[in-house]
């Protein structure tokens, strides 16, 4: 259920009428009193029906409804934000609508209404308020006050129990919002978040200690390559290989089979998304590397959205010198090959210095000549609006990375998301993941975190830390997530330079890895998607589905009938340590300075040790509806 907006609609939804009789009942009962709701299927995988209503054809009612609000909460909303005034209308239809569908209903069957965050949590209030029978589920995300708080240099965590919440929410002119969180979580029957150190938050913003932690899954189907997925990361790899060849034109002397691409991607907030902390650890690396005499180089993606107003000259001029390169090579080749094919067919060796012409040589020498560049390749590739006052851009500047030929890390800052139609980078954001060996999201607030999350389920190694949701979820079921290819930095419990050194050691670490160790990792890393696949993840929405219409039907569902244990976040499973090659270096070193990538280790046997971790995966179990004063058993083996 959400707002109707009309291009979303025509371009998104398949418009169809309602399967079940009690919700076009329901439907009608709304159309017929002067609002408008919209049902069909939404055009995404699984094509999951939705209801929709149209905010703007019901703002008439707004004033009665704050009325309503007020009486039923004493909570009042300014005129002036439109984002809460919305949030009332909509909540006021679908509190309108719940009562019409249980009216309709009768309890057979009973409904469940699952809210996700203050904006619909209205709808929530006005249902309890109203008592309409309803078991409800309130989910928050990121608590309002939380992520205000961080995004203003806050040291969050450590002062949780120490703020004035009520002060803090009234200084930023949040306090109505979050007035209708706090509300929501109170009247629910079950409340949850997506992660254990939301939780904690939640614990103290809110005052309510969570019943359940919904972790976020994803549908590992949608990303799964099988055996594919490390000839994509090769293939991907190429693309980007490409990119870099032109926009470092002129000063590519480094060898890109000995690069490494690492990225951050994710909305443009500098510090709650840890981008402060990467580039400090980057500056620190790329001394590391330089100290070290190390003969790889690092190319690092910031994947960040600002403002821009086009790509900038010299980066479009440097695709366009590559690809002349490129012309010139393939037409020098096809008068070589030409040669060459008539010299073996009169059965002689052709003679080499004869083979090419002086036009030939002509020809490569003005194309050398016209890859001369006199100044540094950008670090930025648009021109951006604010870039003397830009955040990144002004680290950058302090830090001193400016791709000069002796940084081994080397900075290319794309403002703008990746599409498959850009002339610079034409990758989609999946393809261009599969392609970098390393994902870097040093995160101070996030409360769960997808980015992490799709680069295992792609087998691209990734950092996190533990003040993020996945790191935390990651640590619970992962005995050593490094060895797994997710690096948790710590930022709860060490100073801001304890934590950039900690970041900038797994960096170098993964730089010293051999090629055959990177390979491993990654098998081991996309090993485990079943730890976010929402076949496992799904049962504790289940459980709270559960939980929440034991209380709110107490007589119909007992929670001890219904034979689930409680959901403990590390119920099923946990990867051990592999036994094999670890992903350091210091393991693998061998006698004879000779050792190739290729050569076999006895220790490292593929086949048996994802046997091993599939047998640490405890199959999910399914839920469905119970029959009165039956329970169902969880099925064997997930089927």
């Amino acid at each position: 259920m959400g707002p109707y907006y009309e291009h979303n609609f025509k371009t998104q939804v398949e418009k169809c009428e309602p399967p079940n009789q009690a919700i076009k009942a329901a439907m009608d009962s709304l159309i017929n009193n002067g609002s408008q709701v919209h049902f069909g299927r939404w055009l995404i995988e699984g094509s999951p029906y939705v209801i929709l209503f149209d905010i703007g054809a019901a703002a008439w009612n707004l004033d009665r409804w704050k009325g309503d609000l007020w009486n039923a909460c004493s909570i009042g909303l300014p005129y002036h934000d439109r984002e809460a005034n919305d949030s009332l209308i909509f909540g006021s239809l679908v509190a309108w609508f719940f009562k019409e569908l249980t009216d309709q209903l009768q309890d057979k069957p009973n409904v469940i209404a699952h809210f996700h965050e203050w904006q619909a949590g209205t709808g929530l209030l006005l249902s309890h308020f109203r008592k309409i029978p309803l078991a409800t589920i309130f989910t928050t995300h990121a608590t309002l006050l939380g992520r205000y708080l961080c995004a203003g240099n806050a040291d969050f965590y450590n002062n949780l129990d120490k703020f004035n919440i009520d002060r803090e929410a009234g200084e930023r002119q949040i306090y109505h919002r979050y007035c209708l969180e706090r509300a929501a979580v109170h009247c629910a029957h079950v409340f949850t978040t997506v992660s254990q150190i939301t939780a904690v938050e939640a614990n103290h913003m809110l005052h309510r200690q969570p019943d359940v932690v919904t972790p976020n899954g994803l549908n590992v189907r949608k990303f799964s390559a099988m055996h594919e997925f490390q000839n994509l990361h090769s293939m991907n790899k190429a693309k980007i290989q490409e990119f870099v060849r032109g926009h470092f034109y002129g000063h590519l002397d480094f060898d890109l089979e000995k690069t490494l691409f690492f990225f951050i991607a994710g909305r443009y907030e500098f510090s709650n998304k840890g981008a402060d902390l990467f580039l400090e650890s980057l500056s620190r690396l790329n001394y590391l590397l330089r100290v070290h005499k190390s003969d790889v180089t690092v190319v690092v993606f910031f994947i960040m959205p600002a403002k821009t107003n086009n790509f900038n000259v010299e980066s479009l001029k440097g695709q366009a010198v590559r690809k002349q390169l490129w012309d010139t090579a393939q037409f020098v080749k096809e008068k070589f090959g030409k040669r060459l094919y008539e010299s073996l067919l009169r059965g002689e060796i052709p003679d080499m210095s004869k083979i090419l012409d002086r036009d030939d040589f002509t020809i490569m020498k003005r194309a050398i000549y016209g890859t001369q560049r006199h100044s540094l390749p950008p670090v930025t590739t648009h021109n951006m609006l604010d870039d003397s006052t830009d955040p990144i851009l002004s680290n950058i500047r302090r830090i001193g990375l400016f791709n000069g030929r002796n940084d081994r890390v080397k900075i290319v800052f794309h403002p703008e998301f990746l599409s498959s139609t850009s002339p610079l980078l034409p990758m989609d954001y999946e393809e261009f993941v599969r392609g970098c060996h390393l994902g870097v999201f040093p995160s101070y607030y996030e409360p769960w975190g997808y980015t992490p999350g799709e680069c295992t389920v792609m087998g691209i190694p990734s950092v996190t830390t533990n003040l993020s949701g996945f790191g935390c979820f990651m640590e619970e079921h992962v005995s050593d997530p490094s060895e797994y290819g997710i690096y948790i930095v710590d930022r709860r419990f060490r100073s801001a330079d304890e934590s950039c050194n900690q970041l900038t050691q797994f960096m170098f670490s993964f730089c010293q890895q051999s090629r055959r160790q990177r390979i491993i990792q990654r098998n081991r890393t996309e090993r485990l998607s079943d730890l976010l696949d929402w076949r496992y993840l799904g049962r504790f929405y289940m459980y709270a589905r559960h939980l929440a219409l034991s209380r709110s039907f107490p007589s119909e569902f007992k929670m001890d009938h219904l034979n689930i244990a409680p959901v403990s976040p590390t119920q099923g499973f946990r990867y051990p340590r592999p036994s094999s090659v670890p992903p350091s270096p210091s393991a693998s070193l061998h006698s004879t300075p000779h050792h190739s990538d290729e050569e076999d280790d006895d220790t490292y046997d593929e086949e048996e040790e994802a046997e091993r971790d599939r047998q640490n995966i405890k199959a999910p179990f399914t839920l469905g509806a119970e029959p009165e004063g039956k329970s169902k058993q969880p099925l064997e083996n997930g089927k």
